[in-house]
């Protein structure tokens, strides 16, 4: 028996962080977590507070009090974690808190929106924020293939269909298709990281508390500007396509960047030993393993963005012009899923940037005849592609 339970804070109570001790492949945890979360709700609130101060319906000083108390390091952030239990979202809470902070401006606070306005607004915000490292690490895992399929244009291997090897082919074509394969993942998020919008509409998506019918068709474009998010026509709260599209770009590049390793690990098999990771993991018992980690945490993260995704497309089916359930079941598996696939990016650029390429063994390895045909000129073709 332990002198002491681990698993308690110093204060006694059980403690609840998550520190990803069983997600090695995650990545953005900082720019996807809680705080993160809860400083993306205080910029929304803050931009609503803008917004309906240069509409004339607040005044500046209460626009000015809510910024100077839209920092997430003073709330409590456990508590609100708690009381966000009551109403079944953190914006109910948060929203007390921040009339509280406001003083005398209280009234003004969160005036004209509703929580899922302020909630998918915050989400948007932090796909947007996390898709940016991720873009560039997809950059380089892009750019380091170039550099491969160019070195190994005529570097000839068995090309391999149906698990046995079938013709000759060149392991500059098989990067040049990885590269292709990460330059969609890379086009598609960074279509659906342009598009991500704001979402203002108010309890029913009517925006009935923003005056006249010409302020208030001007309220959303104006929210949305003041984040850096585009502006969509109609509010958004059951029209679900902005977070599909997300989903889908999503599993795309987990799969794009799964096939990569995939590859990979057949290729590294010992069996096989056509390529090697440049730092491999080890054992805990056998110490002679040289294990590639960074292509299993990729295909570990492709296993697991589909399945996400596919929640994240049925809540499209959602009731009415505001949903119980569809919408609360999104929140989880989009973090999850921008987790994962950022961990992929990250772990993908690593993987190309040290992947050792063992020509003698894929000549060693051919046993079937002829010659790779037009390889290199597919190669060439390809890489012609930015």
């Amino acid at each position: 028996m332990t002198s002491a339970d681990p698993a308690r804070t110093p204060a006694g109570r059980v403690g609840s962080e998550d520190f990803g001790l069983l997600a090695p492949m995650r990545g953005a945890v900082e720019a996807t977590g809680d705080v993160a979360f809860l400083q993306a709700m205080l910029d929304a609130e803050a931009a609503l507070m803008r917004v309906r101060a240069a509409l004339g319906l607040a005044p500046e000083e209460a626009a000015e009090a809510v910024a100077a108390v839209a920092r997430a390091g003073a709330y409590d952030l456990p508590g609100l974690a708690e009381r966000a239990r009551s109403g079944g979202n953190p914006v109910i809470p948060l929203v007390e808190d921040l009339r509280a902070a406001a003083g005398p401006h209280s009234d003004h606070v969160h005036k004209g929106a509703t929580s899922q306005d302020i909630l998918d607004t915050a989400l948007m915000l932090i796909a947007h924020r996390a898709l940016g490292p991720v873009l560039d690490d997809v950059e380089r895992v892009i750019a380091g293939l170039a550099t491969l399929a160019a070195a190994h244009r005529n570097t000839p291997m068995a090309a391999r269909t149906l698990t046995q090897q079938a013709v000759p082919t060149t392991f500059g074509l098989k990067a040049a298709g990885w590269r292709a394969l990460a330059i969609d993942a890379r086009d598609r998020l960074s279509a659906v990281r342009h598009a991500l919008p704001a979402q203002l509409g108010g309890p029913a998506g009517t925006l009935e508390q923003f005056g006249d019918r010409d302020t208030a068709s001007a309220a959303p474009a104006r929210f949305a500007a003041e984040l850096g998010l585009a502006a969509l026509p109609l509010p958004w709260h059951v029209l679900r396509t902005p977070v599909a599209d997300l989903a889908g770009a999503l599993a795309f590049a987990s799969g794009a960047l799964g096939k990569l390793a995939a590859d990979v690990l057949v290729l590294s098999r010992t069996e096989i030993g056509e390529v090697s990771e440049g730092v491999g993991g080890g054992s805990s018992s056998m110490p002679h393993k040289h294990n590639p980690v960074r292509a299993t945490m990729i295909a570990a993260a492709a296993r697991q963005v589909p399945a996400l995704s596919a929640v994240l497309y049925a809540s499209l089916a959602a009731e009415d012009e505001r949903p119980p359930g569809a919408w609360h079941a999104e929140w989880q598996p989009l973090r999850e899923a921008l987790r994962l696939v950022a961990g992929a990016a990250r772990d993908a650029a690593e993987l190309v940037a040290g992947l050792r390429v063992h020509p003698a063994r894929m000549r060693a390895n051919l046993a079937v005849a002829g010659t790779p045909g037009a390889a290199a000129v597919l190669v060439d073709r390809a890489l012609e592609e930015k």
